[in-house]
């Protein structure tokens, strides 16, 4: 069944209407008719079954069938601070991470991020727009959030939690066992650091060992800015259980 996340305030009690893109890729692109069913979600971790009554080019109305609470969202809670890289390149860990269960994004200015044309709202609902298709496509049961891009050193200051950093350069902490420490401290809620193309640069590995960020090897190759994130938020979901059957 297609998956559409909508506003709250598109459901009234029993009734949904579907505007916008939503409504544009249910009647134009899926062709769907009276009668067919969808799945809705109002990002607050309920999913509605709902049957499609009445469909024009702008709107789309239906009725509310059922009720439930999403059963597909990870219990480890992890957000990806990624460095900003080439547009595409951003776009695909948005894409892939966001199927595989990350459940927030925080974009990293970096001294050796390759410049961008400005963090402009458009760019920014660009990439919402990626996040949600992504999260329907992957039957997730919440929108990951999206901040706004930070600094290196203002995100180090402000992430809250045990925080990891992929470190080419690290020869002492390696991924699983720093895992299996936090796993014991019974900590599941995670920040994970990747760089850009460039790396993260000596002054920003020291700041955020300052800031009691812990650098962490990903293995003896040395990962594409774009690879890093997606492996080791596997990973960490792997370590965690998160990819295997529900209990």
């Amino acid at each position: 069944m297609h998956r559409f996340f909508i506003p709250p305030e598109w459901i009234d009690q029993d009734n949904v209407f579907i505007k916008g893109r939503q409504a544009h890729q249910i009647v134009d692109v899926l062709r769907m008719r009276e009668g067919d069913s969808i799945t809705v979600l109002d990002n607050t971790g309920w999913e509605y079954e709902v049957e499609l009554e009445r469909l024009t080019r702008g709107e789309v109305e239906g009725v509310v069938r059922g009720k439930s609470l999403a059963a597909t969202e990870p219990g480890t809670k992890l957000t990806l601070y990624q460095a900003l890289l080439k547009a595409d390149k951003f776009e695909f860990v948005l894409q892939k991470c966001t199927e595989l269960g990350v459940v927030g994004f925080v974009p990293l200015l970096c001294e050796r991020c390759v410049p961008l044309s400005g963090m402009s709202d458009r760019k920014l609902g660009r990439w919402q727009r990626i996040i949600a298709e992504a999260a329907e496509q992957s039957r997730r049961g919440k929108l990951p959030f999206l901040k706004p891009a930070l600094s290196f050193e203002q995100a180090s200051q402000s992430a809250t939690g045990p925080s990891l950093l992929a470190w080419e350069g690290e020869r002492s902490s390696g991924l699983h066992e720093t895992l299996r420490g936090l796993k014991a401290k019974g900590l599941s809620s995670l920040n994970l650091f990747i760089g850009p193309e460039g790396g993260f640069s000596p002054s920003e590995l020291e700041f955020a060992r300052g800031h009691g960020i812990t650098p962490v090897t990903l293995g003896q190759r040395v990962l594409r800015a774009e690879t890093a994130g997606l492996v080791a938020a596997s990973a960490i979901l792997y370590e965690y259980g998160d990819l295997d059957l529900s209990d």
